[in-house]
């Protein structure tokens, strides 16, 4: 998931629409493919126990009924495990289950365990005769999903850009693809995967794997067949789906844009740097090993600003901002083709190994399409959001390495994973110079592709290929303290970006009194803006700024009429925790016309603690804008709203 930043507009290699969007990549290193055996770390948030019996492939035939609100039909499962194992177990959520045989119909003894609140149910499949060494297993699970299945949003056409047909997408991280699929669903127990999707012929299937058949074909009256491989292991979270009005517009010859044919042109407008974006991420740490790079720009209710999943990343519509001013999207979205789907968390305790070697790595690509203080622009406001982390969190939450036992895995989806990784990595590099850290880390990609990676691997790693035993090095960067401790370590430095110089010397004047029209907005960049509207320091509370103040930022900087989505953001951010009535136009409009998590979460938590003022405006918003939001979004503010 994702980071923003501004970008500079990139020519683009456009081919004609829809070419291209199944082919192979064109010109691209060769690599062999060596997936080795997986090993298997205890995973808290799975029932399964893949040390015994595993999934190794999952192969879907679904139809999607937008009447009712559901995907039925079959997964078919390949199974192996040790000799003499007599059952496998799967996690399941919210499924009906309707049959369980094996390849030749026969029906498999099975029951569903009891339910748990974040982990469903477990499934354990009996086989009719243990298995043998070796042997391979393929066993028929007949289903449907439910209407209220947490991985999945089915919208109404007037929720659509086009306003004409319905539209449904998946959101599977961190434990969302048991309800929709059921299979062991623990991001160390990776699976291949193909599908076969049958939905309405006026509609368009895509998912995250090679498209094997490019306009659908003939299922029935007035439906279409569309076919999908994933050949690589991947963790089950990122299996993904979206169904609607969907058109293509390719960007080079090995990537390309998705979404609603009104909103294709501006979205291929805005994500023409994608294509230099993959060159930079293979000079820096390697071939790119998954075939395509293309990106699904879904409507505005996607609960997070991208999601990764394989060849084809899910995009938020809130990085359209018509200057490219937002799409380093794509550069963290990118990175995940490494650290994250190439090398994965083998379990959510450890979700720092993803989201903060991608967000250091997000950063490099960004120095080297757009320079050095730019991406010093991106680690600083990165910083600053860390350091509210830091105070807002107990400290348990604030080690890399997490303790979720009994807790959802959203509950480690802060910035700790996210900035302090990213600063454990920048402290690495900085202390044994970027040429030597960058030759390690292309290794590790390379020593642990399309495998699980725990914090033990981690270390025994970085130990091996890079400390070497080094006595003083090792005492030097703190590794253990850094993933196990709470807070930062005694060498953690916070970046400087002198871009910002101006910007907060800017924002002390207007502060002391000075008028808003003596602030260069208008040479700023999206960043340095972003600076200037969070310049209230982490931890301090109260009214700062007066109403006169506000006002005249607002009328100045034409603040109520900003098409920035983080602007915006971070305006609403101040306004409101001010109590600035005027903003609360400008809030109604933005919370009701996109589900990020991100931005909507925040928002809500400063009405919510804004109290007798902020907690009625908070409601009456929220009764409008619920029906929106994708569950994952739902979840989260319906349990702040349940606090006193």
């Amino acid at each position: 998931m994702i980071r923003l930043s501004t970008l500079a507009s990139v020519a683009a290699l456009t081919l004609a629409a829809g070419l291209g969007a199944c082919a192979t990549m064109a010109d691209a290193p060769v690599m062999p493919v060596v997936e080795a055996p997986m090993t298997y770390a205890h995973d808290v948030h799975s029932y399964a126990r893949p040390e015994v019996a595993r999934v190794l492939n999952v192969a879907l035939d679904l139809t999607a009924d937008f009447t009712a609100k559901t995907l039925s039909g079959t997964a078919t499962l390949d199974v192996s495990g040790q000799a003499g194992a007599t059952e496998v177990v799967l996690d399941t959520r919210d499924l009906d289950i309707g049959a369980v045989t094996d390849i030749r119909g026969q029906a498999l003894r099975h029951e569903l365990g009891a339910a748990d609140p974040f982990l469903g149910q477990s499934l354990t499949v009996h086989f009719a005769q243990p298995l043998a060494a070796g042997e391979t297993r393929q066993i028929v699970i007949r289903y449907s999903t439910r209407p209220t299945a947490a991985a999945l949003q089915w919208l109404s056409p007037s929720q659509t850009a086009g306003g004409q047909k319905p539209y449904l997408f998946s959101q599977g991280q961190a434990i969302l693809t048991r309800t929709w699929a059921p299979t062991q669903d623990s991001p160390g127990i990776r699976q291949t995967w193909s599908a076969r999707i049958v939905a309405p012929s006026d509609l368009r299937v895509v998912m995250s794997a090679e498209h094997l058949n490019e306009r659908g074909e003939p299922a029935g009256p007035g439906m279409s067949a569309w076919r999908f491989r994933m050949d690589h292991r991947v963790p089950p979270y990122l299996i993904a789906i979206g169904i609607g009005d969907i058109a293509f517009q390719a960007i080079d010859e090995r990537t390309g844009v998705f979404t609603e044919p009104s909103r294709l042109a501006a979205a291929a407008h805005e994500l023409e740097p994608t294509a230099p974006m993959v060159d930079a991420a293979e000079a820096l740490y390697g071939p790119y090993r998954w075939g395509r790079y293309d990106l699904l720009v879904l409507p505005p209710s996607f609960p997070f600003g991208g999601m990764e999943n394989p060849r084809l990343t899910f995009a938020t519509p809130t990085i359209i901002a018509g200057d490219q001013s937002l799409v380093s999207l794509v550069a963290h979205e990118l990175a995940h083709s490494w650290s994250g789907n190439l090398v994965t968390n083998a379990t959510w305790a450890d979700f720092w190994l993803n989201e903060g070697t991608t967000t250091y790595f997000e950063n490099r690509i960004m120095e080297s399409i757009y320079g050095r203080d730019r991406a010093l622009q991106e680690q600083a406001l990165g910083w600053d959001s860390l350091q509210a982390e830091l105070a807002a969190l107990p400290p348990g939450d604030t080690k890399l390495h997490i303790d979720l036992t009994g807790r959802d895995p959203d509950d480690g989806m802060t910035d700790i994973a996210y900035e302090k990784g990213a600063a454990f990595l920048r402290t690495i590099e900085q202390t044994v110079g970027r040429e030597r850290f960058d030759a390690w880390l292309r290794g590790y990609f390379d020593r642990h592709a399309f495998q699980p990676m725990t914090d033990v691997g981690f270390l025994a790693d970085i130990r091996e290929n890079l400390v070497k035993g080094d006595a003083a090095l090792e005492q030097r960067l703190q590794l253990e303290t850094w993933i196990y401790q709470p807070g930062l370590p005694s060498n953690a430095v916070a970046p400087v970006s002198q871009a910002f110089v101006a910007v907060d010397a800017a924002a002390q004047a207007f502060a002391a009194g000075g008028p808003a029209s003596a602030v260069p907005w208008s040479g700023w960049n999206t960043q340095q803006r972003q600076r200037f509207l969070n310049w209230r320091k982490p931890g301090v509370t109260g009214d700062v700024l007066t109403m006169a103040q506000l006002a005249d930022l607002e009328r100045t900087l034409n603040l109520a009429n900003e098409g920035n989505s983080e602007v915006v953001f971070a305006w609403l951010q101040l306004a409101l925790a001010h109590r600035y009535e005027p903003a609360v136009a400008t809030a109604d409009r933005f919370l009701t016309s996109q589900g990020r998590r991100k931005f909507v979460l925040p928002l809500f938590t400063t009405l919510w603690g804004e109290g007798d003022w902020g907690r009625p405006i908070a409601r009456r918003i929220y009764a409008e804008a619920r029906p929106l939001y994708h569950s994952v979004t739902v979840g989260s503010v319906d349990a702040l709203m349940a606090k006193p």
